[in-house]
């Protein structure tokens, strides 16, 4: 009984051997052509008949198995040719060339084989011949001829043509931006005419001309006007005496402009007019109609006492822009 059961488990063992080596992938190759000339190009496809559970790889041709002799041009991805029931088959293929004269042997191409938990490289059994032919030349009766010398041509237009119109256009675009920058070096308009700064005692007396007809105080908008009036003072100061007003405090204009050339009436006015403004906007205090007036006048002949007058304020634009 025990040699019966030891001769069981051997057929079984053997059994399950050839099942396993019966559903293992099988490899074939084929050539689309066998025989080629020097640099002719050939298609190699490699063919894998599988299970659908199997996973295969391709891994690069070595071309060291053909001796060396043999190039991968390029190569295709993998493709599938049929699928029927769990049976599949697959194939890449790879475009070959040659440039040594010769028969070469394709054989052993391997094929990396996991399924489950064996991993394994399969060969295939083909033996494929490839033969490459070299091109016969018959020295009896072919002339061999020295290199011919350069020949000289002469230069067409069309070879330096395009060349001539970009230097000519970078000729002209240097020539422009040359002509921009002097004149911005002579503070000269670029493109058209650029009409003259107006003067800031004019732009004050514009603006306070119209403050004076919005009658803002009279219709109790007290904060706006003292808000504009203070505004109409600072841009005056900047643009008159170069003092950055419209960024400081009432104590920093009055220390700027202590030291300017102005009288002591004037700085008082000058005084009032900020520290009443402050009230206004940030206590809610409403002065009188006669502080109202009386600060505006001051403003306006503060304006008029200290503006700095040029020859060509008279000119028309500086006519218009008094216009109110």
């Amino acid at each position: 009984m025990k040699r019966l059961s030891i001769l069981a488990t051997l057929v079984l063992s053997a059994t399950l051997t050839l099942s396993a080596q019966s559903s293992r992938p099988s490899i074939s190759l084929s050539l689309d052509r066998d025989s080629v000339s020097i640099g002719d190009q050939v298609t190699l496809s490699v063919e894998v008949d599988k299970d659908v559970m199997q996973v295969v790889m391709f891994p690069e041709i070595d071309t060291e198995r053909a001796g060396g002799v043999i190039e991968i041009v390029e190569s295709s991805e993998v493709d599938t040719l049929s699928s029927e029931g769990r049976r599949m088959q697959i194939a890449k293929r790879y475009t070959i060339t040659s440039f040594n004269a010769g028969s070469f042997r394709v054989s052993d191409y391997p094929v990396l084989y996991l399924d489950k938990n064996i991993v394994d490289t399969l060969y295939s059994p083909d033996t494929l011949l490839l033969r490459v032919s070299s091109f016969e030349i018959d020295t009896a009766t072919m002339t061999i001829h020295d290199i011919r010398p350069i020949k000289n041509i002469p230069v067409m237009f069309g070879e330096w043509g395009g060349w001539a119109a970009l230097g000519l256009v970078g000729l002209l675009l240097c020539g422009a931006i040359i002509w921009v920058i002097v004149r911005l070096v002579k503070h000269k308009p670029v493109f058209g005419k650029v009409k003259p700064a107006i003067p800031p005692h004019i732009k004050a007396i514009n603006e306070l001309n119209e403050l004076q007809h919005q009658k803002l105080w009279q219709n109790g908008r007290h904060k706006q006007y003292y808000t504009r009036l203070t505004e109409i003072l600072r841009e005056y100061l900047d643009g008159r005496y170069g003092v950055s007003a419209m960024e400081m405090t009432t104590d920093e204009i009055l220390a700027a402009i202590k030291d300017l050339s102005i009288d002591a009436r004037q700085f008082a006015v000058l005084t009032e007019l900020l520290q009443t403004a402050d009230f206004v906007k940030f206590a809610k205090h409403t002065p009188d109609d006669e502080l109202n007036e009386s600060l505006f006048s001051g403003v306006y002949y503060f304006v008029e006492d200290t503006k700095q007058v040029n020859p060509d304020d008279e000119n028309n634009e500086y006519k218009e822009a008094m216009k109110v």
